[in-house]
Parts: structure tokens; sequence; C-alpha cells
């Protein structure tokens, strides 16, 4: 793959000849703005990153959380970027600048999180659950085909989120550069053999009826394949990783320390090997509060994690241009077990803990509850008009204007239906999903 090319400024949606107009802003600048002035994006600030939201202290939303990474990101482009116009003095002639490359980062990391449902990872899990075990979700098997299925089954963040980025809905038309930095997986849920060696395709990155578009971008960009099915990742997509994977495990030990989850004194024990030799006790014990020395160590730490992480990518770029190299880049760097010690707490202390359990357990309740209404009552209306009750029309009145309710039946593949219904449940909030939910199940009603 080449640069040249995996830098293209041309936007989903125009025509190839496009010629951009922007003078004052670059496009990638133009993508960052778009993306900020978004809904999906705005709903981000209701949704949960690990903790639900306390009264006692403020932790990080998906809202927070996505521009903290999309700052690291941009950090880690922009020292990328410095590091491949002087390697590639030929990149010149395209007139990117280190910033540009910085902003394609920035753009992609701010929409990392853009597709999660509400309660985080238990939400991707309940809707997958759903269709894998519920009777309401498993009675659309026999309508559906095998590769859909899959998609239903096993819901993806990542995947919707290229789908709303794509979306004509939302009318973004982002940069191919930036949607194939934003894209860690790039192939689809189900392929003949998943190589559990590559890190890019543990999970998948789309949708089987978004196929076309990704074939689109890898085209524009020259995206080379693995396999028939799959293809190498974007090179900037391991710094959008890379800045996902900073600040979840530092800013997560972080809130966790914040809510005493996780004391302080350990909390400067796992973040010290990350500091070498930058780490001073002695201003630990200077007149300031834990808040003020966790926010010092915090960003020491994820300043060594950049400069460690645009050190790793400058060696491998070339390895990831010719789709050798696919590793998670904290994986490999200097601190890469600082960080997997931080993990290990993390999940025992923090993941796991009475606070987080309790909002997984109510997200799979409140999730299953809406798929269960909802979905019951377009199977009914399709495909068993007998059953077709009241309750089911009510139901029905409370999806928005533009669900595609219209032209559906027995002899007519759901699939698309069902998208549409996993993109209105997945896009709510975690406050609204659980408040309509109260309200279908009838436990309160509107104004109580």
């Amino acid at each position: 793959m080449k640069w040249e090319r995996l830098l293209s400024r041309g936007r989903f949606g125009d025509s190839p000849g496009f010629i951009p107009t922007q003078v004052v802003r670059s496009e990638f600048e133009v993508d960052y703005d778009r993306i900020i002035f978004s809904a999906p994006f705005r709903n981000l600030q209701d949704k949960t990153q690990v903790f639900p939201l306390p009264e006692q202290a403020f932790v990080h939303t998906r809202l927070t959380h996505s521009l903290e990474v999309s700052s690291v990101g941009r950090s880690l482009g922009k020292a990328a970027g410095e590091m491949l116009l002087e390697k590639y003095p030929q990149l010149n002639k395209t007139a990117i600048s280190p910033f540009e490359i910085g902003a394609i980062v920035a753009a992609a990391a701010l929409t990392h999180d853009i597709g999660n449902p509400p309660f985080g990872h238990a939400g991707e899990e309940a809707i997958s659950d759903f269709f894998k075990f519920h009777p309401a979700g498993k009675c659309w098997e026999s309508h559906v085909r095998t590769e859909q299925l899959a998609d239903l089954c096993n819901f993806e963040g990542n995947a919707q989120g290229f789908r709303m980025l794509v979306s004509k809905q939302f009318g973004l038309k982002l940069t191919y550069a930036t949607l194939a930095a934003f894209t860690k997986y790039p192939r689809p849920s189900m392929i003949a053999q998943r190589d559990i060696a590559r890190r890019s395709q543990k999970k998948y990155g789309f949708f089987i009826n978004q196929m076309a578009d990704f074939e689109q971008m890898g085209a524009v960009l020259g995206m080379e394949k693995s396999s028939p099915e799959c293809w190498f990742r974007h090179p900037l997509a391991f710094l959008v990783e890379a800045a996902d994977d900073i600040c979840y495990s530092i800013i997560d030990l972080e809130d966790g320390c914040t809510l005493g989850l996780v004391s302080f004194e350990e909390t400067v024990k796992l973040l010290a090997p990350i500091l070498k030799d930058k780490f001073d006790p002695k201003k630990l014990k200077e007149p300031r509060t834990v808040a003020q020395n966790l926010g010092a160590l915090r960003a020491l730490a994820i300043g060594e994690l950049i400069s460690e992480c645009v050190d790793v990518f400058a060696k491998y770029e070339e390895s990831m241009c010719k789709g050798n190299f696919d590793k998670a880049l904290t994986d490999i760097i200097p601190s890469a077990k600082a960080l997997q010690k931080i993990t290990e707490v993390s999940v025992r202390k923090i993941y796991r803990s009475q606070i987080v359990l309790e909002k997984e357990a109510a997200g799979f309740q409140v999730l299953e509850g809406l798929l269960e209404v909802f979905s019951k009552a377009l199977y009914h209306q399709f495909y068993d008009p007998e059953n077709f009750s009241g309750q089911d029309k009510s139901i029905l009145r409370l999806l928005p204007e533009d669900f595609p309710l219209k032209g559906w039946g027995a002899e007519v593949n759901p699939y698309p239906l069902l998208r549409s219904l996993v993109d209105f449940i997945s896009g709510m909030t975690d406050k609204y999903a659980l408040n309509l939910y109260r309200r279908v199940k009838g436990i309160s009603f509107p104004g109580s």
C-alpha cells in the first residue's frame, strides 16, 4: 500500500474527480468538525464509559473519553506525520502536512465509540444474545440469510460505527482516509477462516450490507487484501487503536482511584514503571490534593506512552503497508508489561466492581426488553398478522418518523428492517433507553 493513496483527500459520496474547495480548513479538519456537530456524537454524553454517573465524583462518559482519545490520537498522528514526511520526500508533492495526518487520526479517534450501544459492552452482548437466544429474536432466523444472521447474532459496535459514518441519514460524508483509519477490523462478520494471529481479524468492522461501501473505500485508498474477505488495516488505524488503549488503560485507572476502588498508593505503584526516571515520589508529598497528583501522573504516563507508540510505529510502518505487521502497538512498546498489569488490576477491581456489574445487569434487562416489544410487534405486523394486536400497534407508533414501515411481508427479506430496529435501539442514550423501557413495560408513566 502506498502512502500517497492512503492519505487521499477524497470524500465518501463525492464523484471521483471532486476537487476540495476548502481553503482555511483541511479536508480532515472538516471531518473533525462534522463529527463534533453530529447528533450521534452528542449522544455519547449520556452513554456509559465504565461507571454509571455517580453523584459524588465526576467520571468519564463515552463523550469525554472520545475527546481525550482524539487528543492523544492527534499527538500520535502529528508525530508519525513528521516521520513519514521526512522518510518519504515524495509526499511533499501531495502538499500533505503532519498537522493533516494528525487531523486524520484525531477525527477517526473521535468516532471510535460512536457505534456503541447504551450500557457499554454489556449492551453489545445484550443485542447479540437477543437474536441468539430470545424467542422473539430467534423467530427471524428462517427469514434472513446466513451471513445476515451472523451480523445480528454478533452485534459489533465497530461495524455499527462504520454504518453510521457512511449513512446518508447523518450526512457526514467523511474522507476515505478518516473512515479507513477508524476501521480497526477490516472484515465482515462471517469469513471462511479467521487468522487469530492478526489483530485486525479479532472482531469485524462492517455489516454485510455495507460491503460495497467498504470495497469502494478500499479501492480509492489502494488497500490490499489478506484474503478474499479481509483487508489489511490502514496503517493509521494502528494509531487510533493505540490512542484508545492508552486512554482507557490510564484514565479508567484514574476513575477507579477517584471512586476508591483502587487505592492511591496502588495507582502510583502501577504508573511508576511507565514513568521510569521521570517518576519522583518526592513531588507527591508536596501540598497537593490526590486529584492533582493523579492528574500529574496521568499526564506524564500518557506522554511517555505516546512517545513509545510513535517509535514502534516508525519501526513497523513499512511492514504495515505490506500487511505483514498486525499487532496492537501497546502490546510491543517498552511499557507493555506495565499496561498489562494495569489491565489485570482494572479487571479485578474496576470492571468487576459491584457498581459496574449492576449497571451491566440492568443493561441486559433494558435492551432485551426493548428489542422484545419492538421486534415482536414488527414480526406480528409483517410475518404473523393473525397475532398483530392493539398493543403491537401502540408500540410501533413509538418508532421514529423515518423508520421504514412499508414494503415488508412474508416473502421479503427483513434484514434491512432489523438493521433499522438495531439502529434505533443502539443509538439510544442510557437514560432514554431506561426511561423508554420503564414506559413500554408499564413500570412508569410519562410525567411520573
